[in-house]
């Protein structure tokens, strides 16, 4: 055992029984015995403040006052003993401080709750150049009294606010319940980050052996054999049924309209034999979105092919959040896998297809390795032959796409 562990040691059993003086005699006694060096191992070892050290061997070399009889070199401060601090009473220091922190202070003045940037060491830094002597523990005190306190950023702004936002809410929320109600499916679809394939960092944690942490790449260069991971998702909100494609090649409105086809067929026929139509919500941007002339058109194919309208609303302009599928499929798939490298197309279809939930969630996953080429330009002439009826209300955002062949 070295020198520092054993006054550790030593102090631990006897610290119950110290009171101030005692404390402050023991370790000025441990750093005498040691010479140069020992008050600096001693407050180390036990915490004991460098003065208290030195306080303590002024006493045990002061034998004179122990000879006359002068104890007051025993005192003991009362509770609340000691020097107060300076941020209680002297108000230029709050002014001092207000004014260091308020160019700086972010959101509604008007806010109970106020936040700044700068450090509680650098605030000390300033204060004492302009000659206050105030630790950085007693400024984190104050500014939490005064209502501040340090805070991370927080998505809330999403961009351009239609006027129609809310209204198109509603719209969307009134068709999928009259859908539901009549016994007609409702899904949601979007496409899930891309993944890189390989031992690359995923965020999150898992349980380990304690030291044995996984060990990925340093650097988050796509690997040119295995690329990267495309899942698009379709999720069954009467149902909390997920379908997931983890596509090999590019994120396109074929893709997207491949994997509806693969939900169905694989999942929503057998839950709605009955079907009449098909209703699906989806961002305004993306494969599916309401500008992509692609997309209508593999919509019309798949409608030609099931026989059945399919009916479609956008949510607006910076609304993707509020999608279903992002908050109760993509989300807990997310958590699934966190802290677990997607080492392989396989691996991610298996995470996807473990992810569960309390209230039922579950989810079916497949690789799609089929080739979705890009830049396919869709022409007037093939445009004509989508089969498209607008609904009165925006009608780009909300549409059906009719069969064309029975």
């Amino acid at each position: 055992m070295d020198i520092e562990s054993a006054i550790r040691e030593r102090y631990k059993n006897l610290e119950w029984a110290l009171d101030e003086r005692l404390r402050r005699l023991y370790a000025a006694a441990e750093a005498k015995v040691l010479g140069h060096g020992g008050i600096s191992l001693v407050q180390k070892a036990t915490g004991v403040a460098r003065g208290s050290i030195k306080q303590g061997l002024k006493e045990l070399l002061s034998s004179q006052r122990e000879a006359s009889g002068d104890d007051s070199g025993r005192r003991i401060r009362r509770i609340g003993g000691g020097r107060k601090t300076s941020v209680k009473d002297d108000a230029k220091l709050l002014a001092a401080l207000e004014s260091m922190v308020d160019p700086l202070t972010r959101g509604d003045p008007e806010s109970p709750l106020r936040w700044t940037c700068k450090s509680l060491r650098q605030l000390e830094s300033e204060l004492r150049s302009q000659g206050y002597v105030v630790s950085h523990t007693s400024i984190g005190d104050l500014l939490k009294k005064l209502g501040y306190s340090l805070q991370s950023n927080r998505k809330i702004l999403e961009g351009g606010d239609h006027p129609d936002r809310n209204a198109q809410f509603e719209f969307i929320n009134a068709r999928a319940e009259d859908a539901m109600r009549n016994g007609q499916p409702v899904i949601s679809v979007d496409t899930k980050k891309k993944e890189l394939v390989g031992q690359y960092k995923n965020g999150g944690k898992e349980l380990r052996p304690k030291g044995e942490p996984e060990q990925v790449k340093v650097y988050d260069f796509v690997d040119k054999d295995l690329g990267r991971a495309n899942p698009y998702g379709v999720y069954d909100i009467a149902n909390n049924f997920g379908w997931v494609s983890v596509g090999t090649d590019h994120d396109t409105a074929s893709f997207a309209v491949s994997t509806i086809r693969r939900w169905w067929f694989g999942m929503g026929k057998e839950l709605y034999p009955d079907a009449r139509e098909l209703l699906i919500t989806a961002d305004g941007g993306g494969s599916n979105g309401s500008r992509v002339r692609l997309w209508k058109l593999e919509l019309q194919k798949l409608a030609n092919e099931l026989g059945i309208p399919i009916r479609v609303s956008h949510f607006p302009p910076g609304t993707s959040k509020w999608n279903k599928i992002e908050h109760r499929l993509f989300s807990y798939i997310s958590m699934n896998w966190r802290g677990k490298p997607l080492v392989s197309h396989e691996a991610i279809v298996n995470l996807i297809a473990a992810t569960t939930t309390r209230k039922g969630l579950k989810v079916r996953a497949e690789l799609d390795s089929g080739q979705y080429p890009t830049g396919i330009k869709v022409t007037d002439e093939e445009l004509e032959t989508i089969h498209v009826l607008r609904e009165v209300f925006h009608g780009e955002w909300n549409y059906s796409i009719v069969p064309t062949e029975r």
